[in-house]
Formats: C-alpha cells, sequence, structure tokens
C-alpha cells in the first residue's frame, strides 16, 4: 500500500544520509576503484555531515516530505476526517501564516538542538556493546524516550489546556487549527514549542542515553508520528493507526467539542488519558458526503 512505501522510501532516506566513513562513502559511489582524489573529496563530504547536524535536521525535512504526501491525499474526500468546506470555514489562521510560524520554530529549534547535542553529549552511548545487541539496546532507548516525552507532554499539555493564562496567551494559537493538517502540526506559540519539544526532547534524549545516531531515528519516526496525528486524514493501511491507538481520529476528537478536557496524550500512547480518566474514546463512522468522524462515545462531564 501507499503508506507502507512512504514509510520504507523515509526509511531508506534517512540510511541513505547518515554520515559514511570515507571508504563507504567511496564504495558506495564510486566503488573500491576509485581515484585518489575523489577519496580524499569523498572524505571531506562524509565527515562534514555528523550525527548531530543530522539529528537536528533529518526531522525537518521528513516534517515537510511527510507533510507534503498527506496532503496529496487530503485532496482525497473519501479519506478526509473533515470537509474541505470546514477546514475553510473553522480555522482561524491561514497556512500562509501556519507555513511562516513552522519554519520560524524550525529554526529556532535546529540552533537550540546543536547548542543541546553538545551540552548533553551521549556520543558514547552504546559504544561498549557488541554489534549483536546493539539493536535491542537502540529498541530499549526507544521506548524509554517514547515514555518520557508522552509523560512529558501529556503533563504539560494539559496544565496548557486548565490554566487560563497559559492557554489564551499560549496554547490557543494552536487550536486556532480546528480542523487539523499535516504541516500544521507544530503550529504553535515559540515559547510553547520550547516547552514542548525542545524541553521534552532534550529529556527524553538524555534519560534514554541514546546517541546521536539513534536520536535521528527517534526524533525523525516522532516528527513523523506528530504529523500523522495532525493530517485529519485516515488511510486504510496505516501503521501507525494499526500500532497507536493514538491517532489522527483520537487526537481531532481533542480539536473538537470536548477537546479542552480530553486526549490530551501525544504523540504516541494513549496511557496517560487512560490512567489520569482524561481518555474519550470515538467511533468512526462514514459521512454521507464522503470520508470520515470520528464521534465522541460518551459525554463530557
Amino acid at each position: 500500500m501507499y503508506f507502507e512505501d512512504t514509510l520504507s522510501s523515509l526509511t531508506h532516506a534517512l540510511f541513505f544520509f547518515c554520515p559514511l566513513s570515507s571508504s563507504q562513502f567511496s564504495q558506495k559511489f564510486h566503488g573500491p576503484s576509485s581515484s585518489s582524489s575523489s577519496s580524499s573529496c569523498n572524505r571531506k563530504m562524509g565527515l562534514a555531515i555528523s550525527d548531530e547536524l543530522l539529528g537536528t535536521f533529518a526531522p525537518i525535512v521528513v516534517y515537510w516530505v511527510y507533510s507534503a504526501m498527506y496532503m496529496a491525499f487530503g485532496s482525497l474526500d473519501n479519506y478526509r476526517l473533515h470537509s474541505k468546506r470546514d477546514e475553510q470555514e473553522k480555522n482561524l489562521v491561514s497556512k500562509a501564516n501556519v507555513i511562516k510560524n513552522v519554519l520560524f520554530q524550525q529554526a529556532v529549534q535546529a540552533a537550540l538542538a546543536i547548542i543541546l547535542y553538545k551540552v548533553i553529549g551521549n556520543e558514547d552511548a552504546g559504544a561498549s556493546k557488541s554489534q549483536s545487541n546493539s539493536m535491542t539496546v537502540m529498541a530499549r532507548q526507544f521506548i524509554v524516550a517514547m515514555f518520557v516525552l508522552d509523560t512529558w507532554q501529556y503533563f504539560m499539555h494539559r496544565y496548557f489546556h486548565h490554566n487560563k493564562f497559559l492557554y489564551r496567551h499560549l496554547h490557543s494559537r494552536h487550536h486556532r487549527l480546528v480542523v487539523t493538517y499535516a504541516f500544521g502540526a507544530i503550529y504553535n506559540h515559540p515559547l510553547e514549542a520550547f516547552i514542548f519539544d525542545i524541553i521534552g526532547g532534550a529529556l527524553s534524549y538524555s534519560i534514554s542515553g541514546m546517541s546521536p545516531r539513534t536520536s535521528i531515528y527517534f526524533f525523525s519516526f516522532a516528527t513523523m508520528k506528530s504529523v500523522d496525528d495532525h493530517c485529519g486524514v485516515w488511510l486504510p493501511g496505516n501503521l501507525f493507526h494499526i500500532f497507536f491507538n493514538n491517532n489522527s481520529a483520537y487526537h481531532d476528537v481533542h480539536h473538537h467539542l470536548y477537546g479542552g478536557k480530553y486526549n490530551f496524550s501525544q504523540p504516541f500512547f494513549v496511557m496517560w488519558d487512560r490512567i489520569m480518566g482524561t481518555y474519550m474514546p470515538y467511533s468512526l463512522e462514514k459521512r454521507a458526503e464522503g470520508g470520515f468522524e470520528a464521534r465522541p462515545v460518551k459525554r463530557a462531564n
């Protein structure tokens, strides 16, 4: 299916852009018989992109590439959670302003991420582990990082809704997108973005003990998940919908109707909503005019 092909293509792209040693780079593009001058050039190119830089900029590239793919699907009315008319009438901010806001945030976050990589370090994380269990180490770090990020963002997200000052001056900006779409996933107030994403990312990175190399994959994966949650589209065969109950329909409920009280969990699991009593299930029903609608199955208190 298209979703699986998209996920595979993005994964291959990340591996392709991972920093290579000079010999690996030479063999990949020129074969083992490349000239010495070409080898020298390749060595400089291979060393020019560090894991820290890739960990900073790969998620940004993934954000826009994955968003573009979803926006193409957004033109298909049979997969949308809301009609185009709803998007035009209910949203309180233009797409041009959303793009400007997101680009500004990504520029600030990139600068801060480079600084944090230097401050936190973790360059030698997992270096003593053998190659045979490196995937086990990475899986453990992923799980810890996912739990840390979910915990941080749930309680911050919920507090930003319950504190009237913070909601009015910060978080309400994100909810100007009543009908969400892919590249509006991180449309936020810059200060909120710092608290949610930069601090949350730094905590998940440092507590999990992941290396900069592992962080390339984790933060790219988290970016894809966030875009998916805001895409406003329900695609059959979507792997994120299969493996995560926290998905585009689940988050759509938060942006509508009872959003101020329920479904704060993001970006991975619904664990904290269930524990804290803020979980609202939904039923996914087809709309007569095409597409789907996520309808809450219980009334708000």
